[in-house]
């Protein structure tokens, strides 16, 4: 799964008590900062790392906007620990295949998640190959702002998916990715003030610092992420901003969490090659 989205740099949070909504994804990166072994060793200690799906602060609005699965053959592009593609093995999928750039995190997804129907491969979202008519259904969570030419991707993702296909991906929001240095301006008491926001139509590289790492990441615009898969014979179904859940307020952190947006659940269907949406 896509583990955690970017460098957070919360400072008023301790490591330690950064929640599973605060994801810090740096396997989908196309270079292999997520391979360091100190950094790899500091992310595993986070709490979807450890416990999985029920400690991602998104599951509970994902969860419902998977389709059916049974007898289906699945792509998890940038699986990380494959918690996602251990739940479609779970749901009966026929075959699953999941890919992500870290090797780590390959060896940690064949080592957590393993699965007679699931397959796992060291491979970025960008050179996967993307055979036509291949998949029924393909999941990305917190991988694509780690991706340049996201309608690229988008174009590869609906060449594979077969007439009808289903597309769910969870990307940050364009208004966390465009925050200034992806965190609150604070008081002097250290209390959140706001989150800035900069240059929101300048489309591109960011880069974020977390737990020592440069992390470089694509910051894309709610337009350019919506219209990318209208533009690629996408069919739009669902469209939801994740928000915490009620039990996981008591978390410290967790309710500033509602003061902007983190994160954007798309659900898609592909249209018949060569029809217009």
């Amino acid at each position: 799964m896509g583990n955690i989205t970017t460098a957070l740099s919360y400072a008023h949070i301790k490591p330690s008590l950064i929640s599973a909504w605060i994801v810090i994804d740096y396997m989908h990166m196309p270079n292999t900062q997520y391979d360091n072994e100190e950094f790899f060793s500091e992310y595993a200690k986070m709490p979807r790392s450890m416990y999985g799906l029920d400690a991602a602060g998104e599951w509970h609005q994902l969860k419902p906007l998977f389709p059916q699965l049974s007898g289906k053959d699945v792509l998890d592009l940038g699986c990380g620990y494959g918690w996602h593609s251990k739940y479609a093995a779970e749901q009966r999928a026929r075959e699953v295949l999941g890919i992500d750039v870290s090797k780590k995190m390959i060896a940690e997804a064949e080592k957590r998640n393993a699965d007679s129907h699931i397959k796992y491969r060291v491979s970025s979202i960008e050179d996967y190959e993307y055979p036509e008519n291949r998949w029924d259904f393909v999941i990305s969570n917190l991988a694509l702002h780690y991706v340049e030419d996201i309608e690229d991707a988008f174009r590869k993702v609906h060449r594979t998916l077969k007439d009808g296909g289903i597309f769910l991906l969870n990307i940050e929001h364009p208004v966390f990715t465009a925050g200034v240095n992806q965190d609150w301006i604070y008081s002097e008491e250290g209390k959140p003030l706001y989150w800035p926001v900069d240059n929101y139509f300048t489309q591109g590289e960011r880069t974020t610092r977390f737990l020592g790492c440069n992390v470089k990441k694509y910051y894309h615009t709610l337009t350019q992420i919506m219209m990318g898969l209208i533009r690629n014979n996408f069919i739009i179904q669902r469209v939801e901003e994740a928000e915490p859940p009620e039990e996981m307020m008591d978390i410290p952190g967790m309710k500033d969490e509602l003061r902007r947006p983190m994160m954007l659940l798309v659900k898609a269907t592909a249209a018949k090659k060569g029809d217009t949406p």
